[in-house]
C-alpha cells in the first residue's frame, strides 16, 4: 500500500478549509464555549467515521456480497462525482439539502456538530469508500493501523481549522476558499480516476492486455 495517497485522498476530500464558511453561518449565534464544543465533536466524529471504515468497511461489504473490484469501480465513480462538485467550488459531500437543515437547526439551537457538520460535509460515502479500497489494499497489521491513525490527523487538522476559521476567513477571502476547494477537487479527480482505472482492470482484464500491447 502507498503509505502517503490514503492521506492526500482524505485531506482533499474532507478539505476543512472548503467547510469553514458553512461553519461560520451555522455557529455564527453560539457562544465560545459552544462553538469550542462543536469543533471538537465534529473534528472527532470525522475521525471516528475515517478509522471505523478502515476497520470495518472490508467485513461489510463481504457480509453483502460485493466484489472489491466492483465497489472501487463504484466508489472511483463517487469520487469524480465528488471532486467535480468541488471543482464548482462546493463541499465533497454536500447537498443543499444538508446545508438547508444545518440553518434550521443552527436557528433551533440544536446540534450541528456531528449533521451536517461532520457527516455529510466533512465526511461521507466518498470518504467511507476510499478508506474501505485504501483498506484492502494493506497487508500487514500496521498498515490497518496507519490508516486508523490518519483518522487522528483528520481530527487535528479539521479542528485547528475550524479553532482559526475567523482569521481563514478573513485572510482567503470566499475567493481563496473557492480557490483551494477547486485545487483539492482536481487532485481528487487524478486519484478517483487512478481507482476507477484499477477496478476496471479487475473486473475486465483484457483492458490489462490491451493497455500493454
Amino acid at each position: 500500500m502507498d503509505i502517503y495517497k490514503p492521506l492526500v485522498a482524505l485531506l482533499a476530500i474532507v478539505n476543512p478549509v472548503g467547510v469553514v464558511p458553512f461553519f461560520i453561518h451555522f455557529t455564527s449565534s453560539l457562544t465560545r464555549q459552544q462553538r469550542r464544543r462543536t469543533m471538537l465533536v465534529s473534528a472527532c466524529t470525522a475521525g471516528i467515521v475515517i478509522a471505523l471504515s478502515a476497520l470495518f468497511g472490508l467485513k461489510i461489504i463481504e457480509f453483502f456480497g460485493i466484489s472489491l473490484a466492483s465497489f472501487q469501480v463504484g466508489g472511483g465513480c463517487l469520487l469524480l462525482i465528488s471532486s467535480l462538485q468541488m471543482l464548482n467550488a462546493q463541499p465533497a459531500e454536500a447537498r443543499k439539502e444538508d446545508v438547508s437543515e444545518g440553518a434550521t437547526k443552527a436557528d433551533a439551537g440544536a446540534s450541528i456538530a456531528v449533521v451536517p457538520l461532520a457527516i455529510p460535509l466533512l465526511t461521507g460515502p466518498a470518504t467511507i469508500s476510499t478508506m474501505v479500497i485504501y483498506a484492502d489494499k494493506t497487508r500487514f497489521w500496521w498498515e490497518i493501523a496507519i490508516l486508523c491513525g490518519y483518522g487522528v490527523v483528520v481530527t487535528a487538522v479539521t479542528y485547528v481549522v475550524f479553532s482559526a476559521s475567523s482569521k481563514i476567513a478573513k485572510v482567503l477571502g470566499q475567493t481563496g476558499i473557492n480557490i483551494m476547494t477547486r485545487l483539492m477537487g482536481l487532485i481528487l479527480a487524478a486519484l478517483a480516476v487512478e481507482l476507477l482505472a484499477d477496478g476496471l482492470i479487475k473486473l475486465f482484464p483484457v483492458l490489462a492486455m490491451r493497455t500493454l500491447s
